[in-house]
């Protein structure tokens, strides 16, 4: 994967029953992904992407999502973790989450991220939530940037579609190569 990416991913379950518990005190989604990463594992989720991988995984950006049930409702919980974003030292490496307004019962989890060198920006819930970030990888650079999906809760997500396209550069026109309109 190049360092300019485009990456649309859908995600459904049919084991929704099985979700974790929402726990009533759970209101601050930023702390609660801090508190549950991508790699602690849950019953639907935590699912999602990894972005501006290493080869090996010592650097990643997760981008991932978790199902929570509250009764007869479901929570969805968007997560963005740059805690293993970069080898390097003393950079902010900030965890961010949402709540999104999704019924998986009745819609697929949507994620869209575009990757632009050291910018992640994903768009959860076809919008609905958007955690942008700055990364600074060491490692995962250029043709050493890897994209991975994955799926760390116990039970089984589906991925129902996944497109991801490079980018180019943006084509820039001078305005003063562009014809003037006459004005009367």
């Amino acid at each position: 994967m190049l360092l300019k990416a485009d990456v649309e991913v859908s995600f459904n379950s049919s084991n929704l029953k099985e979700a974790d518990l929402l726990d009533p005190s759970w209101v601050d989604p930023q702390l609660l992904c801090s508190q549950k990463t991508a790699s602690v594992g849950g019953n639907i989720g935590p699912f999602g992407i990894l972005a501006l991988a290493s080869k090996d995984l010592t650097e990643q950006t997760s981008i991932f999502f978790r199902v929570l049930r509250s009764n007869d409702k479901y929570v969805v919980l968007m997560c963005s973790d740059q805690s293993r974003s970069s080898l390097e030292e003393g950079l902010k490496k900030t965890i961010y989450g949402a709540f999104i307004d999704i019924d998986p019962l009745n819609e697929m989890i949507s994620l869209r991220s575009l990757i632009d060198h050291s910018i992640v920006e994903s768009f959860g819930g076809e919008g609905r939530a958007c955690i942008t970030a700055r990364v600074y990888p060491k490692l995962a650079i250029d043709n050493q940037a890897y994209l991975y999906a994955f799926n760390n809760g116990t039970f089984d997500v589906n991925i129902s579609t996944l497109n991801a396209w490079s980018m180019k550069k943006a084509q820039i026109v001078s305005f003063t190569k562009r014809r003037k309109p006459h004005l009367n």
